[in-house]
């Protein structure tokens, strides 16, 4: 059985089951679940039905796994719905990095009370984290994290392994001074294949790569990317170490890049989903980039207007207006999700934009020309004047020339006044293509027009 058919199928005894008020048989068949898919199953249920399943998961430490796997908004939100004491008991259970996300995400009275009510030892931690930036190795890195002193011999270091708890996943020894210097590293098969006897600060790598705790997360992931970690430590300014981020949190990370990205791109925002049905409050997420391409129709409107008296001559010219626009636009958006992703990835920066913008103006260029000597041939063959597909081929290459080499620069001056690049892929680009494209083609006819009559 796959594990799409598997969910499916857990899907729907779930909702049968809580329809009948069938709750000891709900709770057999979750203990046959991994929290990961019992996560799973939480995104496709109404929160009243998340409420009933998160009682019957029998233990504070099965629930906190099952809501360390959900999305921290989620979560939050489900935990609103419980008394202080149970969510405590929650999150108490929790790595204290995942506990963190779920306490930013809540309303700030509860989270305080939560704080206050829990167990110094874990609100110490907590606070400890919360005071870094959400989106910084700080505020996403695990604190529960394994090093020993350099002095330490290798048979003490695997005696120490053994005996580890309450520790994130072991990839690597970290090796620190006596006052907490992170000064070397080695894997757990160096370990392994070097004498007993000898101290960790004999074998150890001390060309240690390590992150800020102010170094944001986008950063972060692309380091670990770089260099194929499994996790990478993080370190204050007196390069203390802090704690370590494993790349299962790398990938939430870049899930959540992503998906920021995608929702830009879209004119709209993550926030949308934790709305539900709330429509005005979506359609208030997504008014604000409509709106601005909106006012490039109406500008692109009254370009054409200011032309009417070449429309006015040739009505043919308006046949074209479409493609022209159209393909344009497409053009334009390629570049620029091509240098958004390039940012994103670190594979373009602002020092290699020029090289990136002549590659795109000569793609733009040849796409251009081909497009244009096609849709001129069909309006030469269609209206029978080969003037008009002059025009049309001439503005068709021109426009989209123009949009491509838009699509890097307006992504490029955005990305230099530090606005996110994403945010430029759509609405910006495309209006600006809109009007370049028409300014384009009827300046060219208005040029020819004693020729197109």
């Amino acid at each position: 059985m796959t594990s799409e058919h598997k969910l499916e199928v857990l899907q729907n005894t779930v909702r049968r089951l809580i329809r009948r008020g069938a709750y000891p048989n709900l709770t057999n068949v979750l203990a046959k679940f991994r929290p990961a898919d019992i996560a799973e199953l939480f995104r496709d249920l109404s929160l009243k039905e998340q409420r009933i399943l998160f009682r019957l998961l029998g233990s504070a430490e099965t629930a906190a796994e099952v809501l360390s796997e959900l999305d921290e908004n989620a979560g939050a939100l489900l935990l609103e719905t419980f008394k202080q004491e149970e969510i405590t008991e929650v999150l108490q259970e929790m790595p204290y990095d995942d506990a963190v996300e779920i306490i930013r995400n809540m309303p700030e009275e509860l989270a305080e009370q939560v704080l206050h009510s829990m167990e110094d030892e874990h609100s110490d931690e907590i606070e400890n984290l919360l005071q870094y930036g959400e989106d910084t190795a700080g505020g996403i890195m695990a604190t529960e994290i394994f090093s020993l002193p350099e002095e330490t011999t290798v048979k003490e270091a695997i005696a120490a392994i053994q005996q580890a708890e309450d520790v994130e996943m072991v990839f690597y020894i970290y090796v620190t001074d006596d006052y907490n210097h992170l000064v070397g590293v080695l894997s757990l098969r160096q370990l392994l294949m070097v004498t007993p006897e000898k101290l960790l600060k004999e074998v150890m790598a001390t060309d240690v790569i390590s992150v800020s705790t102010d170094r944001d997360q986008e950063e972060v992931a692309k380091v670990v990317e770089k260099y194929n970690l499994l996790a990478v430590p993080v370190v204050n300014e007196l390069n203390k170490l802090m704690g370590i981020i494993t790349v299962d949190d790398i990938i939430d990370v870049i899930r959540e890049e992503a998906t920021e990205d995608i929702y830009r791109i879209a004119g709209t925002s993550d926030e949308e989903l934790m709305l539900g049905n709330k429509s005005f409050k979506i359609a208030r997420l997504r008014l604000p980039w409509l709106l601005t391409n909106l006012l490039g129709g109406v500008m692109t409107g009254y370009l054409m207007w200011t032309f009417k008296a070449t429309l006015k001559e040739v009505v043919a010219l308006i046949a074209f207006v479409p493609v022209i626009t159209g393909m344009g636009g497409n053009v334009g958006g390629q570049s620029a999700t091509i240098v958004v992703r390039g940012f994103a990835t670190g594979r373009i920066d602002l020092s290699s934009i020029r090289r990136v913008f002549l590659k795109e103006l000569r793609v733009g260029l040849i796409m251009g020309t081909v497009c244009g000597l096609a849709v001129g041939t069909i309006a030469y063959i269609w209206h029978g004047n080969p003037y008009l597909g002059m025009v049309v081929t001439v503005a068709m290459a021109t426009a989209m020339t123009v949009a491509a080499s838009m699509g890097v620069l307006a992504t490029a001056f955005f990305k230099r006044i530090g606005i996110d690049p994403a945010i430029a892929s759509s609405p910006f680009v495309q209006t600006a293509n809109d009007i370049t494209g028409i300014l384009i083609y009827f300046g060219t006819a208005t040029l020819f027009i004693n020729y197109l009559r």
